[in-house]
């Protein structure tokens, strides 16, 4: 940092991205194939603990303001925590971080699973397993992100970050799909149980795999305190002077803040409304819709010269998801749902990978853990706002027009974004790299 200008060193880095294979060859990198496998498998049983205990909750009180809740309980940890446990990452060995997390995980999943065999579930209970669910993946996101740079070497890195983001927004819009399969065959008792063992493979692994601060040549030992909201604030100040990092940044929070995932926790409303609110096969495709969109997105992405990454593309591919979110949340169709929601996770994936491959390939080498920590309070932090954009909303208005006044506001927000960005000179700086 005392040689280069940050913004120097972002051109650099951008040259390195370009040059660099951004197809699907890392993955003849063992470590890579494992970490890349075990976190998905965590990813996915993240989100099917997500449909299985919301579909429980809907059947049980009934309330959107439950499910605004559940949005905020496993957003706000994020919000608070990142940057801490970024740092803590940058001082300590993520692998113990990660595992930590697993931990979590599996002790919520039986948690549920106690609760529903008893049928003893109460409101404060899953309320109480929903923050501890929420406490586990600040753990997690954070740590794997950085055990990825010890996982491949810098010329492999760019391919990595793109299919790691890619492996991240499959899991999330694939579990709903795996989920509801999940709930259909097992029910949510036995199919809550088993979600407690897709964490096991993570865990595991992570026990011997010969990564982090211990296999690193030259490591250096990080002394810096951890002090909380201070580190948020000179994060955030080292941020703005980078605008590709800074632009990805104020993207994911805006997205994050009004909409996020919160349309998947108000699926069982919006399916029933569309004539389909039974655990059916024709509940199932709506949950698996977005999955399919964005496994398809994943095989476009990471083929060499497609959709490179680009903020000008990201923040365009934003206002589009908006267009298809509004649009769902409008339609009584059910064929056109479908759709507009395969639509949906094809266009989530595209925009929300671009900004993270963005922020990691670009973060300043002795301050990575605190900037993909700040990254990730605002693209996961942020989505408690959208507990109240369209969970809490929706309990006053319901949640279609909650959804739709959500993405409307976003698209002015993305719009605004484009303007000011555009004049900060953010889309020459990256044609110039990329």
């Amino acid at each position: 940092m005392k040689h280069q200008s940050p913004r120097h060193r972002q051109k650099t880095s951008l040259a390195h991205s370009h040059a660099s294979s951004s197809g699907f060859s890392v993955l003849s990198n063992k470590g890579f194939r494992a970490l890349i496998i075990t976190y998905t498998l965590a990813m996915m049983a993240d989100n099917v603990e997500h449909v299985i205990s919301y579909w429980m909750m809907y059947q049980k009180f009934h309330s959107p303001e439950l499910g605004g809740f559940a949005v905020l309980s496993h957003w706000l940890p994020f919000l608070f925590f990142s940057v801490p446990v970024g740092m803590l990452g940058e001082r300590f060995d993520p692998r113990r971080l990660i595992q930590i997390g697993m931990v979590l995980f599996s002790l919520v999943s039986l948690g549920w699973g106690y609760l529903f065999l008893v049928d003893g579930l109460q409101v404060w209970q899953a309320m109480a397993l929903l923050v501890l669910h929420g406490c586990a993946g600040v753990f997690w996101h954070t740590s794997t992100q950085m055990l990825l740079h010890d996982v491949v070497g810098k010329e492999e890195l760019p391919a990595a970050v793109r299919l790691l983001a890619t492996a991240r927004y499959l899991g999330i819009l694939a579990g709903p799909g795996v989920g509801g399969i999940i709930l259909i065959g097992l029910g949510p008792i036995f199919g809550i149980f088993l979600n407690a063992t897709f964490y096991i493979p993570t865990f595991f692994w992570l026990i011997n795999a010969p990564y982090g601060p211990a296999f690193r040549a030259g490591s250096r030992s990080f002394k810096i305190a951890v002090r909380g909201f201070s580190d948020i604030i000179d994060t955030f100040k080292e941020v703005s002077g980078l605008p590709v990092i800074f632009s990805m940044v104020i993207l994911a929070g805006s997205v994050s803040f009004f909409i996020g995932s919160s349309y998947q926790a108000q699926m069982p409303a919006f399916a029933e409304d569309l004539g389909h609110g039974d655990p059916g096969l024709l509940y199932s495709l709506l949950l698996a819709a977005d999955a399919a969109g964005a496994m398809f997105a994943g095989l476009i992405l990471n083929n060499k010269g497609i959709m490179s990454p680009r903020p000008r593309s990201a923040l365009i591919l934003a206002l589009m998801w908006c267009v298809a979110l509004v649009s769902f949340s409008l339609t009584n169709q059910y064929t056109f749902s479908l759709i507009i929601l395969f639509i949906a996770g094809f266009i989530e994936l595209s925009f929300s990978s671009m900004a993270q491959a963005l922020v990691q390939l670009n973060a300043p080498e002795e301050h990575r853990g605190r900037v993909i920590g700040l990254f990730n309070m605002f693209s996961l932090g942020m989505r408690a706002g959208s507990g109240v954009t369209i969970g809490l909303v929706g309990g006053l208005i319901g949640v279609h027009y909650s959804l739709a006044l959500a993405g409307i506001l976003l698209a002015l927000v993305i719009s605004s974004l484009l303007y000011f960005f555009r004049n900060k000179g953010i889309n020459s700086s990256l044609q110039n790299g990329c």
